[in-house]
């Protein structure tokens, strides 16, 4: 009687231990079967639904001569990625995708465009594998730019967004842009390039996480912050399995890195790398696997010399190879974009074939995307670009997603704008005053080039209001852009005689203040203030010349090729006044970036890149 009753008493607890592993065991396959679907949905070339049922059968009809397409291109020669050579014959084309490429023609009704290609050569749209759409212009500017040089697809950069945004209405901004006949793919950053008084609020695995889950997201890094992998930083480790678990590439950022350095990392995950700046760093990172892309940028313009070292070493390695303008500013761009990359390789004697395929094909095999780009083919993007020759890579018409952007070298559509009003307004509620130029720190921060800065020691009062113009050390400072808490010290090696300079430009949106004299610093901080955003020089009260930056402080609204006079006005008046660097715009985004030796000026106060630690604090103001 006593066992019976103990029986019965023990009998719920063993059912629920049941239960219990039951439903951890359903959990732990739902988990599995969910992230192998999620594999699935990211691998093969992002099968997701592009077309909807409805669109499929309208092109199967199209195929089938029951239905006319939008668009036939007779007597077209163009060149086929898979082949390898060009191929003639006519492309039949339904509203944004390539239906049929061959030698038959469709029904063709007065709703058909019928455009004769005779003579010209046509190649995909070409792919930027590495944009970094902030640098004074933003994402819908430079794609409208680009576009007209045919770089009709972006693989970019979000930190800009993901810094200054929460990520639903960074989303909201994104979706707006993939509504243009223009193809944007995303990064999914892992760390802010910099220190942040609040990083770990902002790179948590939700925020991160829901980037690496979006679609178009294809590419996570680049990993600037690669040295806490090798330290053990489990969580941007599980950030970078999760990505690769959703097919994602992992996107180095290894200058100067060792073989050793490489190895680790391709352990990790890393599948690529946009830093070779010698033939055997680009041939180190082809030994262990990697994919090459070589950069073509306005602070690191290598790729004629290391395409020259290829050739001459014979070594066949293009169709691993693929080329960058890597965020280049807007002036570096008055003479294209992939166009200008293309017409690099050419001028080095690359092949034609080679060089085409460097910017389209190759991009698009790498990140699993061959089924929509870079292959003019059945079933893919209607991004095509017509050429003069295969020598003249400046197209004289652009489709892109089938849509005219340029035709018979005029510009026929521009990407419309959209509504920037998500981005945060800046808003400066406060004024520089006398004190926030006080500092006891003994050392200044010294320019070594544009981007490379160490400490040097500061030997003269600093407490006048003006610095002589005999040496080339200036006032620095870094201001909260909401006015909190300030970093003041000098800067060696900027300019001789810039008396007052100010930027709401820079890695974080925070203000850069930079000169000789403070009161004309206070004046550019004030014009700054009164453009809602931009850069300003000032000398002898006046206004020398201005960027007006309002998308949030550090974006223009205007087109490319404003801002290219824009800029190009402002690096001559910095020339004028000593500046001997070649990208000043770099020189004021990368003064925080702490991916780079050996002293930053941050959010959180002066930096020691090497020894990771604050050297001297921000003061609250």
């Amino acid at each position: 009687m006593w066992i019976s009753s103990l029986y019965f008493l023990t009998l719920p607890l063993y059912f629920n231990e049941i239960k219990i592993r039951y439903f951890a065991l359903l959990k732990y396959y739902a988990n599995i079967i969910f992230m192998s679907k999620q594999k699935e949905r990211r691998m093969d070339g992002m099968q997701y639904p592009i077309w909807k049922i409805e669109e499929i059968r309208h092109q199967l009809d199209v195929v089938n001569g029951m239905q006319s397409p939008d668009i036939v291109i007779t007597n077209a020669t163009f060149l086929h990625s898979h082949l390898k050579k060009w191929i003639t014959g006519n492309i039949w084309i339904v509203k944004d995708r390539i239906v049929y490429t061959g030698s038959e023609m469709p029904l063709v009704s007065d709703q058909t465009e019928v455009y004769d290609a005779t003579g010209q050569k046509i190649v995909p749209g070409y792919i930027e594998p590495h944009v970094h759409p902030f640098q004074l212009y933003n994402p819908q500017t430079f794609a409208d730019y680009a576009a007209q040089l045919g770089t009709t697809t972006f693989i970019a950069d979000n930190l800009t967004f993901f810094l200054m945004l929460e990520n639903k209405k960074a989303f909201s901004l994104i979706d707006e842009l993939q509504k243009r006949p223009f193809s944007f793919y995303w990064w999914a950053r892992f760390d802010s390039q910099t220190e942040l008084e609040n990083e770990e609020e902002l790179f948590t695995s939700k925020t991160v996480g829901e980037w690496i889950k979006r679609h178009d997201v294809i590419m996570g890094g680049e990993l600037t912050g690669w040295p806490r992998l090798l330290s053990g930083d489990d969580q941007m480790l599980y950030w970078l399995q999760q990505a690769k678990t959703n097919g994602m590439k992992i996107e180095g950022h290894f200058p100067g890195a060792s073989e050793r350095t490489l190895a680790r990392m391709r352990l990790l995950g890393a599948d690529g790398d946009h830093e070779a700046m010698t033939i055997e760093e680009v041939e180190r990172r082809i030994l262990h696997g990697y994919a090459v892309t070589l950069r073509h940028s306005s602070i690191r313009p290598d790729l004629p010399q290391l395409l020259k070292d290829i050739l001459e070493k014979d070594l066949h390695i293009f169709d691993h190879l693929m080329m960058t303008t890597d965020g280049a500013t807007p002036s570096f761009h008055v003479d294209g974009v992939m166009d200008k990359c293309i017409q690099v390789a050419l001028d080095a004697g690359v092949k034609p074939i080679d060089a085409y395929l460097m910017a389209s094909f190759n991009v698009a095999k790498y990140y699993n995307l061959s089924n929509l780009h870079g292959v003019i083919a059945t079933g893919r993007f209607a991004n095509l670009n017509f050429l003069k020759d295969e020598q003249s890579p400046v197209p004289l018409s652009v489709l892109s997603k089938g849509v005219w952007l340029k035709k018979e070298q005029q510009k026929t559509r521009t990407l419309e704008p959209i509504d920037w009003s998500p981005m945060p307004d800046l808003n400066l509620s406060f004024d520089v005053s006398e004190a926030d130029f006080q500092f006891s720190i003994p050392f200044g921060i010294e320019m070594v080039n544009d981007v490379i800065t160490k400490p040097y020691s500061i030997s003269f009062d600093t407490t006048d209001i003006e610095l002589s113009k005999d040496h080339d050390e200036s006032f620095l400072l870094l201001l909260d852009r909401k006015g909190k808490w300030k970093v003041s010290t000098l800067i060696k090696g900027f300019a001789t005689s810039l008396m007052g300079f100010a930027s709401s430009y820079s890695n974080t949106g925070d203000i850069i203040l930079i000169g000789k004299n403070k009161k004309s610093m206070q004046q550019a901080f004030r014009e700054v203030k009164k453009m809602n955003g931009g850069i300003v020089i000032v000398e002898d009260e006046q206004v020398v010349c201005s960027i007006e930056l309002p998308i949030g402080g550090v974006l223009s609204n205007k087109s490319v090729e404003e801002l290219i006079e824009e800029e190009l006005v402002l690096k001559k008046e910095l020339a004028n006044r000593g500046f001997k660097h070649g990208d000043a715009i770099y020189t004021l985004l990368f003064l925080q970036a702490t991916h780079l030796p050996y002293v930053r000026i941050t959010q959180r106060g002066i930096f020691d890149v090497m020894k990771k630690q604050v050297l001297f604090p921000a003061l609250m103001r």
